[in-house]
């Protein structure tokens, strides 16, 4: 996609999640970055979930997990960016895939686009399938369509998603 930075303003849906330095201020700080970013509104920030990772090496500690909707100008892959620069200066290290991390920022959806790009696939491909991406997101987006997957609450009904609990920690 050769795109601008900005365009018209459309509403994306954030996966958030954090389990390392204090998790959930992690997620929070990061809610306060997307606040303060250029040519962005936050509009709903769903409850902080203690989920267990899925991949990555044996051992690691519990994510802090949260969905977002932002308001943005930004192009997809000026958006991207952005979330890279929210990660990297909150110490994100992409080392270990799928390993521990102080901040992971992923775009589930964004209206009106769909990318099969490899640097970009939208919606995510693997959302329908994670539970603690589908939790929290189905608290502030019940009915956002994730594309041949259906709406989020439906894909939530496919999954387990009993072990996921509210965030009671610091």
């Amino acid at each position: 996609m050769n795109e601008a930075a900005t365009g018209d303003a459309r509403v994306a849906w954030l996966s958030l999640g954090s389990n390392l330095e204090r998790p959930a201020r992690q997620v929070e700080a990061a809610v306060a970055a997307l606040q303060g970013a250029a040519h962005t509104d936050v509009l709903a920030v769903s409850s902080l979930y203690r989920t267990t990772p899925v991949g990555g090496p044996p051992g690691q500690p519990m994510f802090c997990n949260a969905a977002a909707a932002i308001k943005t100008g930004l192009m997809p892959y000026a958006l991207l960016a952005a979330l890279q620069t929210i990660e990297a200066g909150q110490g994100r290290v992409r080392d270990v895939r799928w390993g521990p991390r102080t901040l992971d920022l992923d775009i589930i959806a964004l209206e009106g686009v769909r990318s099969s790009d490899p640097r970009l696939t939208l919606p995510h491909p693997r959302a329908a399938e994670r539970a603690f991406v589908l939790v929290p997101l189905a608290e502030i987006a019940p009915a956002l369509e994730l594309g041949e997957a259906g709406r989020v609450i439906d894909c939530l009904d496919r999954v387990a998603h009993d072990d996921i609990v509210a965030w009671a920690g610091p």
